[in-house]
């Protein structure tokens, strides 16, 4: 094998690969060999088939095998031979090619840019600490209080009013005949919410327990049996109880309802929850502030092939139209995405920085505990999506080097209180939620290297 620069412009390069004829013929042979001995052919005894017998059946096969194996093996030694880091897939041209003839073709690459990291001693990022209020802790609690909900059955000659928990049997029927779903025992509805039958909330305002109360009301149009959807039916109520929602009283028990020990560690549970669900977000701030930085400080000339494949996964799905009106602006993103992968790619690389499967195991665990109610389908979906995983790994992967990054960098402590830690969150969407131009996404992905065979200009033919 001969490797020749042919052409080099910017992050483009072009090499020419040639293979002798001798080279190939020899890996036919060797091939034609292997078959000989498990060949089945008509007029010879298995493993005793010659191989010219062999090359006169089998030839053409043979040697677009051997031929695509070649490919796969020069290509990947040219491109280590000339020490070049490829970005993407490389476009490989057969040039002449043939049976008894040299391969000739050519490599067409875009590289990786030569990545100088800059020191990041100078980037300051804000650490926030968030203060918040007792008085903001018993408002939290006092929302979750009025969610609650707290029955508590009224008197036997009270009325029935709006937010009352009905509870009743009855039997329906239409133009005088029962029908299939038609009955109901034990049936509750809070009224007000209208959830049961359209309208029919409205016409057990005003019932006492033990009442007998005849409803009329229309069955609605996605009614399981078609044939009665929409029909008037006649619903005959027993009313068997009436409940009152009173208001939860915040107190221990209370507390220790929602799991925690008494009310003053529910109110330090809430507070840190609080606190938490706003450092994350202004984390996340911080997070992007810090990636501002690293891409102003660095200059890096970007493969453009790289840039094509960020661009078309920022336009999928857009109309023609806005995929032109917003050009310039997801231009700017793409190649922003695409430079600050390169340089946490280099960080990570620099830093020997790994993700295992551990890692990645106990990163689905921590998934699989925040959603109680879903555990099986979070498990079953990564056992059936393999991506899911390889993407949960570029998360994690991206994370270490952000928090590598966090320890290189000045940290500015800051506390805000509640108001103002909404007040720079609504600032910073209201900065970004401009319609029709893509969002800006802070997540990186791995710089791909290239492990598989190169994408090819030509099929090839039979000669």
């Amino acid at each position: 094998m001969k490797v020749t620069i042919d052409s080099k412009k910017g992050l483009k390069t072009n090499l020419k690969v040639f293979v002798d004829k001798k080279t190939i013929d020899e890996r036919i042979i060797v091939r034609l060999s292997e078959l000989s001995k498990t060949a089945n052919i008509k007029g010879f005894r298995p493993g005793k088939v010659p191989i010219e017998v062999l090359k006169r059946q089998l030839g053409q096969a043979v040697y677009g095998e051997v031929l695509e194996k070649i490919l796969q093996e020069t290509s990947t030694k040219a491109m280590e031979e000339k020490k070049i880091k490829v970005a993407g897939q490389p476009k490989l041209d057969l040039k002449s090619y043939g049976e008894g003839k040299d391969l000739n073709y050519t490599l067409e690459i875009n590289e990786m840019p030569e990545i100088k990291l800059k020191s990041l001693e100078n980037i300051k990022f804000e650490d926030y600490e968030i203060n918040v209020s007792e008085k903001e802790t018993l408002t939290r609690i006092d929302e979750i209080a009025k969610n609650q909900n707290n029955f508590k059955e009224k008197k036997e000659n009270e009325f029935a009013e709006n937010g009352d928990l009905i509870v009743f049997d009855y039997n329906a029927t239409i133009e005088n005949q029962s029908f299939e779903g038609g009955q109901g025992k034990n049936t509750q509805i809070v009224l007000g919410k209208d959830l049961f039958i359209k309208g029919f909330d409205k016409q057990l305002l005003g019932v006492k327990k033990n009442q007998e109360k005849e409803i009329s009301s229309a069955l609605p149009d996605n009614y399981p049996k078609k044939e009665f959807a929409n029909k008037k039916a006649i619903f005959k109520c027993k009313i068997l109880q009436i409940k009152k929602n009173e208001k939860v009283k915040i107190d221990d028990q209370f507390a220790k309802n929602l799991g925690a020990k008494d009310l003053n560690d529910l109110k330090k549970l809430v507070n840190k929850q609080i606190q938490n669900q706003y450092k994350n977000n202004l984390d996340a701030l911080s997070k992007e502030k810090i990636l501002d930085n690293i891409e102003k400080i660095h200059n890096i000339d970007l493969p453009d092939n790289l840039i094509q494949q960020e661009l078309s996964i920022i336009t999928q799905g857009l109309k023609k139209e806005d995929i032109e009106k917003n050009k310039k602006e997801s231009e700017r993103i793409a190649k922003k995405r695409v430079k600050l992968g390169l340089i946490l790619n280099e960080l990570g690389e620099k830093n020997n920085i790994k993700v295992d499967e551990q890692e990645i195991k106990t990163e689905i665990q921590k998934q699989i505990q925040s959603m109680p109610n879903q555990q099986k389908q979070v498990l079953e979906y990564y056992q059936k999506n393999p991506t899911a995983a390889a993407s949960l790994k570029g998360s994690i992967y991206e994370e270490k080097i952000i928090n590598l990054i966090r320890q290189k960098t000045k940290k500015m402590k800051k506390t805000v209180s509640l108001n103002e830690a909404e007040k720079i969150l609504k600032e910073d969407f209201s900065s970004k939620n401009q319609p029709s131009v893509p969002r800006e996404k802070t997540d990186i992905k791995k710089p791909k290297k290239t492990t598989k065979s190169p994408e090819f200009k030509k099929k090839i033919r039979k000669k």
